[in-house]
Order: structure tokens, then C-alpha cells, then sequence
């Protein structure tokens, strides 16, 4: 009987599954019967618009631009076409060009070897890492030297020549990375990595090629050991900003004859500007700066096709512009006085007047803010041009007759105007809008002035509260660090949505605050502050800006200190756990250098310093020593989380390795985390990083466990793919 049963059951669904069957080949039919939706495809239409009539036209048969691919250098006459093919230099012209823009392999294409000299690691060839080698050899699968960009192609005005600095790095040290995600094995990822102290470092030279004879000159620029050459090239048009492939880098020479070019000494002490023959290599040294420490420089202008010379320094303590005639004989310091130029926007040869813009001049104001000058090329009549207490960004453009203004603050919404460059206000443009922020709930916020642990030097900050803030509670406060010396990562101008302010809302009172030694754009003892001693010059500052802002404000918890930072703020978090650690109570570490040993030597030496040394056979060397996190893990008392991308090919994961090495050896819990594929910046895991920063601080600031397996989306602008 259960046999039977159990027959009968089996008929019943082989029967039901029958049925299902025929209704899905029913569906099918239904589905066939339909009429088709026609297949969507995409048309871009094109239209002129005429701003004085308000007409728009449609362009007919438009025809979308060929896209420039990645390794064409065009000349600025777009006759020529420069490139790389393995380590070598190529030429095609332009009507190979557009062969190539259609299709990358076209037999058609004729193509002209520059060089043959190249090699690995003294190559012409850009270095490239391994996801845009693919990118760049797709099209040309077929060929392992597929073209890659040249090294930075610097051409001449009227685009017979080409120059180029060409590093030799043939006995520089390797470094690696690996992609665990690679499929299907993981792969490592070979480099080049210059470290501090190290004796052997990039060789740099000058080449200078003539296109039509193929000749190519080395420029004589051997002077200093180890030195560091560039090539100064014109500024850009500001009408060029709007296109889409904007002129390529060109020397600042009018001729084809000259290059102007600049080398510095390896520990950055000296400085020399330089002009050389491009037809003999022959160099003459036009400008010369010395300073105890690191030199800065900016863009070298040309007056007159190069009778005279626009100069900027740091001499006399700050930043300030120098007029020089042709042959480097000084005519006039242009500027003066406590504030630094930072940038040269535009110079009216005719009229004689340079525009520049400016920190730190204006009495009362931060002295970070930006503002617009102009002063004649004599150094007389120095003038503001723009008005209001905030930071300004002003454009002037190609004829000097205009200025585009935009201003803003932290606590104040951008505008946007035009005026004369007079300085006279001509139309208001726009005024940003922040009604509908404000209604969500947006709250500004809120700039402080502090002192430094000195009690005299001033510093700038900014204060993020919760936008639910109630003044009778006790918030913990977490500082965003950064230490510079290139910037302090203290917000000047408005911010609708920072990571700050994110952090804010979860319960935190969160600042930013400056520290000496901290940025460029204040006077040169300010900036060079940390010369020397480059793990811990800018931590009394942090901590005495939060005892003073816990004392003008009772919300803040003085007991509840917490600091969070990457790459050098990382280091510099950290660096604030171990020499303060009954202060600062937890950390988040992400990507720090925290062992300036093993981080790349440019900056290293740069902002700590590196000392030459002539031995007793009359040969140079360089010494370097700094102090280091990991000798200093003993100290930790805090709760401490440090992260890294494990393909981190800037600041390298064993920067984080080394640090988690002592720590353990020291016998002290902390926490860890790896980005898996990621470099320096994290790519899109940037919610994830987030989380785990603001898990952190919940948990051991707010005592708040509570976490949900799914993370909010943040970035919702942003597609998070986790690679």
C-alpha cells in the first residue's frame, strides 16, 4: 500500500510539472506576439549660441571630435604628434593623428623613431602603473611596446622643438606592491622609490631635440651632486581653460634658441635660475638664491621676449616679487612687507602692472585668506582690488581688462562678481543660494582664532557641532589633522558637506586648527618651524588650542579627546597619541608615514632636512636622521586604530607594518585595518573608510557599541564598487 502510495504521489508531479511546462511555453508565445519596443539609441545634437542676440542653432550632421588619446603630446601648431613605443621617442604628423584617434593598430599610420637611446629606467617613456599599462595597450594588443605618454614634453613656441628632463634611475632602488585581486594570481607591481639618505638617487638631464634634423642637444646643467632640474614652461591663456584639449607645455622663450630652466641642490638650499643655448647647451646662470633651509620658487615670467625677468623670493622672510633685467641684474623689489604673493595672475606689459594674488596683507583677517593686488613694475602703487572679509579666487583675463571674482568663507555662502581690473565693481553674477540647506537642517560652521603653544603666534581654525547641538551638554571633541609643511587642511572657504562635518552629526564637537610650521602662505620662520624635527613640531600646538577652546567653551570635553588624520596627519595622529598619551585618548590613523625613513626622499629631505657632508677624499655625501613613530610605540596608552591600502605605491603599507611591528613588540592592543586594492586615497571604499573612523570614535568616545552589519550610503553621488 505504501508503494502504491508513493507511485502516486511521483504521477502527481511529474504531472504538475507538465502543466508548467505547457504555461511556460504559453508565456513564450504571448511574449513572441507582442510588438516590439523599437531599440533606444543615443543622438548628440550640437547647437551655436549667440550670447548678444540669445540665438541657438542647431549645428547640422555634427560630427563628435575625435577623443585625444592619453599618449599624444600635440604640438601647439598640431602638425606634430610626440609619444612613447617602449622607452623611446616617436613623431607622427597629423594626418597619421587622426588615423590613429579612429583606429589605434590602422597599417596606415606612419610613424618616425626620435630616439634610440632609451632604456628601462632611463627611459623617454612616462612611468605608468599596471592599470593604465592595460588601459593603454588594449588597442594595440598585438605589440608589447604599445604607446605610452613621453616624459613631459616641453615644446617650443613655434613648434620646431621639443625639450625634456629624462631621469636616469637605472641604480635606484626597487620597491613593491602587491594585487592580491588580481585574477587569477595575484601579481606584484615593481618600482622605482627614491628614499632619504640613500646614496643612490634619480640622475636628471636636460634634452632638446630639433624636428626636422632629429639632432639632439644635452644641456650642460652638471653643477651639484644629486641635483633637481626643471624646465620653465608659459602660463596658459585663460581662454584655455574652456577647451577640451588645451595647448600643450610650452617654454617661456618666444625663440627656439633659448631655454630657461632652473636646478637645485640636493639638500634644496640653493637655487639657480638658468639660460641655455639650445643650439650648444651652453648654460649661464641668470638668478641665484641661498637660504638655510629649503628654497621655494614659483613660475618664472618673461617681460618684453625676455629683456626683463618676474621673479618671486623668499629673501627677506617672505614671499614678494623681484623685477630682473634680461642678463639677471636686479631692478626693483616690487613688493614688500608682511604678506606673501602667492601666485602671479596676470601682467599688463604695456601698462606696466603686474596682478598677483596675496595672503595674509589685510589687518584683522585671516591670514590665509586670498585677495587680488596690483602694483606697477616700478613697486609703486600697490592696490587691492577686491572687497570683503573672506577668502577671494579672482581670475583676470588674456587682455587685463576684467576680473572674475568668487569669494567666500566657511561661515558665508559664495558670490560671484565682475570687475575692472581698477578694482571697480561692474555686475554681481551669482550669489549661491543655501535656503533649501538650511531648511534640511545645515548649520555653518564656525571660525576661531587661537594662540599657538607660544602664547604670542596666532592660528586659524574652524569648529563643526552637530546641527542638533544643545549648548548644555558635554560633547567629546576629535581634531582633523594635518601637519604640512605644504598645507594645514584648515577649511578657508565654504564647505556644504565635508567629512568633518559628517562626523559632527554623530555626536562630536570636531575642529581643525593650524599649527607653526604649517603652510607656505605666512612668513618663512612660520613655514620653516618644523626644519628638523618633523615628527613632533606641530603637536604642543594641537593640544594647547584644545585646552584653550575647552576653556572658552564648557560643551567641550576635555576628558574626551580624540584625533584622526591621513598620510601625514596619520603620521601626525599618531605621532600625538605617543608623546601626549594622557591627553589624546583615541586615534584613527589611515595611511600615515609614520617612518619618514622609508617614505619617498623629496619630501622627506625637504621638510626635515638632509645634511651635506664633503669626507676627507673631497667626496659628497648626504646624512639623514629623523625620528620615527615605532620608537616611541612603548608610550601608547590610548585607543588606536591604523590603516593602509595594501597597493599603496605613495606612502607605503610598511610605513603602517613597521609601526604595527613595534607596537606588538611593545606589548600594547591596538587596532588594524587593510584596504584591499587600494592605493594611497582608498578609491571609492571612501564610505567604508568613513565607518570604520566613525565606528571608532563611538565606541570609545561615546561608549556607543551599536553597529548594523549594513553601512549608511554616503556618497551616493559616487558608485562604491569597492575596487
Amino acid at each position: 500500500e505504501i508503494a502504491k502510495e508513493e507511485v502516486k504521489v511521483e504521477d502527481q508531479d511529474k504531472e504538475k510539472e507538465k502543466e508548467k511546462l505547457q504555461d511556460t511555453e504559453k508565456n513564450k508565445e504571448k511574449e513572441a506576439e507582442k510588438p516590439k519596443e523599437p531599440e533606444k539609441k543615443t543622438k548628440i545634437l550640437a547647437f551655436t549660441y549667440e550670447f548678444a542676440t540669445g540665438k541657438l542653432a542647431l549645428i547640422e550632421d555634427y560630427k563628435e571630435p575625435l577623443k585625444r588619446p592619453r599618449w599624444a603630446s600635440v604640438s601647439p601648431d598640431e602638425k606634430t604628434v610626440i609619444f612613447a613605443r617602449g622607452h623611446n621617442l616617436f613623431t607622427m604628423d597629423a594626418e597619421s593623428f587622426k588615423l590613429a584617434q579612429k583606429k589605434a593598430d590602422d597599417k596606415a599610420v606612419k610613424e618616425e623613431q626620435l630616439t634610440t637611446d632609451g632604456e628601462e629606467h632611463y627611459s623617454y617613456a612616462r612611468d605608468v602603473n599596471d592599470e593604465d599599462k592595460k588601459e593603454l595597450q588594449k588597442d594595440e594588443k598585438d605589440r608589447k611596446d604599445f604607446r605610452s605618454p613621453a616624459i613631459g614634453i616641453i615644446w617650443s613656441k613655434d613648434s620646431k622643438k621639443i625639450a625634456c628632463v629624462r631621469q636616469d634611475e637605472r641604480k635606484v632602488g626597487d620597491l613593491w606592491v602587491i594585487n592580491s585581486l588580481a585574477n587569477p594570481r595575484p601579481t606584484l607591481e615593481t618600482y622605482r622609490y627614491s628614499m632619504p639618505g640613500e646614496e643612490n638617487q634619480p640622475q636628471p638631464e636636460i634634452l632638446v631635440f630639433d624636428l626636422a634634423t632629429k639632432g639632439k642637444v644635452k644641456v650642460k646643467a652638471e653643477k651639484f651632486k644629486d641635483p633637481t632640474l626643471n624646465i620653465f614652461t608659459a602660463s596658459r591663456r585663460a581662454l584655455d581653460r574652456e577647451r577640451e584639449f588645451p595647448p600643450p607645455a610650452q617654454w617661456i622663450a618666444d625663440t627656439t634658441d633659448k631655454l630657461y630652466f632652473g636646478r637645485q641642490t640636493r639638500d634644496l638650499h640653493g637655487y639657480e635660475v638658468c639660460l641655455a643655448d639650445t643650439a650648444t647647451g651652453e648654460v649661464k646662470v641668470l638668478i641665484e638664491e641661498r637660504l638655510n633651509t629649503y628654497v621655494e620658487v614659483q613660475s618664472l615670467r618673461l617681460l618684453g621676449g625676455g629683456k626683463e625677468i618676474l621673479w618671486w623670493s623668499e629673501r627677506d622672510g617672505w614671499g614678494h616679487y623681484y623685477l630682473y633685467d634680461g642678463d639677471g641684474k636686479l631692478k626693483a623689489q616690487l613688493t614688500s612687507g608682511e604678506f606673501v604673493g602667492v601666485g602671479i595672475e596676470q601682467v599688463d606689459e604695456k601698462a606696466r602692472v603686474l596682478y598677483f594674488a596675496a595672503c595674509g596683507r589685510e589687518p584683522g583677517e585671516d591670514p590665509y585668506y586670498t585677495h587680488l593686488y596690483r602694483v606697477n613694475l616700478d613697486g609703486t602703487g600697490l592696490r587691492q582690488l577686491d572687497k570683503g572679509d573672506a577668502s577671494h579666487a579672482a581670475e583676470v583675463n588674456d587682455t587685463g581688462r576684467f576680473v572674475v571674482n568668487t569669494y567666500s568663507r566657511v561661515d558665508q555662502a559664495p558670490k560671484s562678481e565682475l570687475r575692472d581690473t581698477a578694482g571697480n565693481l561692474l555686475l554681481e553674477l551669482e550669489a549661491t543660494d543655501v535656503t533649501a540647506l538650511a531648511a534640511a537642517g545645515f548649520k555653518f560652521p564656525e571660525p576661531y582664532k587661537i594662540k599657538a603653544d607660544d602664547g604670542i603666534t596666532d592660528l586659524s581654525g574652524v569648529m563643526y557641532k552637530p546641527f542638533d547641538f544643545d549648548p548644555n551638554a558635554k560633547y567629546p571633541v576629535i581634531a582633523y589633522v594635518y601637519p604640512g609643511p605644504q598645507t594645514e587642511s584648515v577649511s578657508k572657504t565654504f564647505v556644504p558637506r565635508s567629512q568633518s562635518m559628517t562626523l559632527a552629526q554623530l555626536g562630536f564637537v570636531v575642529i581643525e586648527v593650524g599649527n607653526r610650521g604649517g603652510h607656505p602662505t605666512r612668513s618663512k620662520w612660520y613655514h620653516n618651524y618644523g626644519y628638523g624635527n618633523l615628527r613632533d613640531y606641530g603637536l604642543a600646538d594641537k593640544k594647547r588650542a584644545i585646552e584653550q577652546l575647552a576653556t572658552l567653551h564648557p560643551f567641550i570635553d576635555i576628558d574626551r579627546v580624540g584625533i584622526y588624520g591621513h598620510s601625514g596627519g596619520g603620521f601626525m595622529s599618531t605621532a600625538a597619541m605617543l608623546v601626549y598619551p594622557d591627553f589624546f585618548k583615541v586615534a584613527v590613523s589611515s595611511s600615515g608615514n609614520h617612518e619618514n625613513n622609508v617614505y619617498n626622499r623629496w619630501w622627506s629631505e625637504k621638510h626635515h632636512g638632509v645634511k651635506e657632508v664633503v669626507d676627507k677624499d673631497g667626496k659628497v655625501k648626504f646624512e639623514y636622521n629623523i625620528e620615527k613613530n615605532s620608537e616611541i610605540a612603548k608610550n601608547l596608552k590610548g585607543r588606536l586604530l591604523i590603516t593602509t591600502g595594501d597597493q599603496d605605491n605613495n606612502v607605503h603599507p610598511a610605513n603602517t607594518l613597521r609601526l604595527a611591528a613595534a607596537l606588538i613588540k611593545a606589548g600594547k592592543r591596538f587596532d588594524f585595518f587593510i584596504f584591499p586594492g587600494q592605493r594611497h586615497g582608498y578609491g571609492d571604499m571612501g564610505d567604508y573608510w568613513f565607518w570604520i573612523r566613525a565606528d571608532y570614535f563611538a565606541k570609545w568616545l561615546l561608549g556607543d557599541f551599536s553597529q548594523t552589519v549594513d553601512l549608511v550610503e554616503l556618497m551616493r553621488e559616487k558608485e562604491q564598487k569597492g575596487k
